[in-house]
């Protein structure tokens, strides 16, 4: 019984490697019985099609696209359409009377005749409109900023290295589906190899108890022998009821990963003939890795802000225009022209924005920018190393146990021989059986850990590809 419980426990364990999220499904989930065939490689061109988490993050490169489209207009001129009504308290006149010299006219020093000829003129002949009440207007006003001190091409810098920040968070967030993929497309097969070993043990340990009950029948063995055998097969039969809920548990969390009914994966396991190069790995993460180059962007927004907020201090020169559609048939209308061009200039002296203090902000940016990436580089080649290690340890473990599993094999075919002439216990033909089950699915565990270092590893260097090529290199052996 301690080899049961032994192998209860390794069958755990292999388990404990699927990723929890596959079996995180509601059980009302309803089985689909045809199954779509589907290699890896068209599983990952599917999850890149109907992933909504990818098309989220494709969206937000669309908008970063956009807005840097709309940056580049900031060079070009702009012109506006301008109306306005306007009512004044009394329209604006000027009378003659108020002006000099008529103004300084006394009229009792003039001669009689004068004075009466003047105050004979109506008072409406000395006053001159100039607008009426109601004012309407209309104009077409323009400006175009020659120079800015450079802030329109900071701005224009911030907006393109904000594109390249998407692009490369987009490629972090596939990566990180990759692995979610890999996890969740072979832990399907590890779970149906996991449901094979433990049918076998089942099927094993059937007519074990069958002989067991014959022999105790003939008083060749004694009941608690027969017992034995009772209770190993049914919790045999335990293990295999549940290594078959979880295989159906992670083909439902891969079809719904990939938005399928259903679906049976056809890339299994496999392994390499040699390590990959260590080196050659970590200089290709440290030069292309996309939270490499995603951090670059953040630097170069920072450089861009610092820019931008340096041309602050620079004056701005624009080239100014307006002409007038519409105006009422005033004097003042009259007197002002149609249309006119100009060049202004704008220096700031004081402002009260905080220019410095912005300076400095965007330097600390910056400086944020060049230290996390540095701590960056340090993380991924760290991660690199503690991924190829794994991948070392798994591949040992997978070779060291095909000795323990030659092992367990001929152990279990001279138990089973000892037991059908008398010379062995049943409790020796039931451990034997349990530890070539252990075996396996230890087995089965390094296979599936190994796996998943190569895909971390992969991921890690930008080398999706390659291991998309291993897997359908073991699909054409297969075949073959």
């Amino acid at each position: 019984m301690r080899h049961l419980a032994v192998f209860n426990i390794k069958v755990r364990q292999v388990l404990s490697l699927v990723p929890i999220g596959v079996f995180v499904i509601t059980a009302s989930l309803s089985h689909v019985v045809s199954a779509e065939s589907l290699s890896f490689a068209n599983a990952w061109k599917q999850l890149l099609t109907v992933s909504d988490k990818l098309k989220a993050q494709s969206q937000e490169v669309s908008r970063a696209e956009a807005e840097e489209r709309a940056g580049e207009d900031m060079n070009l001129p702009s012109l506006n359409l301008a109306g306005s009504y306007t009512r004044l308290e009394k329209p604006i006149e000027l009378d003659l009377r108020d002006l000099n010299p008529i103004a300084a006219i006394d009229p009792g020093a003039l001669p009689p005749a004068l004075g009466e000829a003047l105050a004979a003129i109506p008072g409406s002949l000395f006053v001159t409109p100039f607008t009426e009440q109601d004012i309407f207007r209309a104009s077409l006003q323009a400006m175009w900023p020659i120079y800015t001190g450079g802030k329109i091409t900071a701005a224009q810098g911030i907006h393109a290295a904000h594109v390249e920040e998407k692009k490369h968070q987009y490629s972090l967030t596939s990566r990180d589906m990759f692995n979610q993929l890999v996890d969740r497309y072979f832990a399907v097969a590890v779970t149906e190899t996991l449901v094979a070993t433990n049918q076998q043990l089942v099927d094993s340990l059937t007519e074990h108890e069958s002989h067991a009950q014959k022999l105790e029948r003939e008083g060749q063995i004694a009941k608690v022998e027969r017992l034995n055998a009772q209770v190993a097969l049914e919790n045999a039969k335990v293990n295999l009821g549940s290594a078959k809920r979880q295989h159906e548990m992670a083909q439902i969390a891969l079809s719904r990963m990939l938005h399928l009914p259903e679906s049976d994966p056809t890339s299994g396991l496999f392994s390499l003939p040699q390590s990959p190069s260590l080196p050659r790995l970590s200089q290709l993460t440290l030069t292309q890795h996309p939270a490499l180059k995603l951090l670059e962007a953040k630097e170069a927004q920072a450089n861009g802000l610092i820019q931008l907020e340096k041309g602050r201090y620079h004056p701005t020169v624009f080239l100014y225009g307006n002409y007038t559609l519409y105006e009422d048939d005033s004097l003042f209308s009259q007197i002002e022209p149609d249309w006119m061009v100009g060049v202004g200039v704008n220096v700031p002296i004081f402002s009260r924005d905080g220019r410095s203090g912005k300076v400095e902000a965007a330097q600390s940016a910056l400086l944020q920018a060049k230290y996390t990436k540095a701590q960056t580089q340090q993380d991924l080649s760290l991660l690199l190393d503690q991924s190829y290690r794994q991948l070392q340890q798994a591949d040992e473990e997978v070779k060291a146990l095909n000795a323990s599993l030659a092992l367990a094999t001929e152990n279990l075919r001279l138990r089973e021989l000892a037991f059908n002439q008398g010379l062995s216990t049943s409790i020796d033909r039931v451990d034997a059986e349990l530890k070539l089950s252990a075996v396996k699915t230890q087995q089965l565990g390094a296979q599936y850990r190994f796996v998943q270092a190569y895909a971390r590893l992969m991921t890690i260097s930008g080398q999706l590809d390659e291991f998309i090529g291993r897997t359908q290199l073991q699909e054409n052996q297969n075949a073959g």
